[in-house]
């Protein structure tokens, strides 16, 4: 699970909170299912890797994610 922040705050702050991000789908995800925490990754990118413009509210918003990636053993 990797945690996304759109560019507003410091760097420090935003992988931070990325990162909480990320911890609360991968928690969610294993209450929810059949897949054990311990099997679930995160990491805390915060505003390296934006998808959609930083200069409107919706592409900030777009931004602010959390990006499930699946890898196989």
């Amino acid at each position: 699970m990797d945690g996304h922040t759109d560019n507003y705050g410091e760097d420090s702050y935003n992988e931070g909170l990325s990162l909480k991000r990320a911890n609360v789908v991968a928690d969610a995800w294993a209450m929810g299912g059949q897949i054990p925490r311990s099997n679930l990754t995160t990491q805390g990118l915060g505003k390296k890797y934006p998808i959609a413009s930083n200069k409107t509210a919706q592409g900030r918003a777009e931004n602010r994610r959390v990006a499930v990636v699946i890898t196989t053993p």
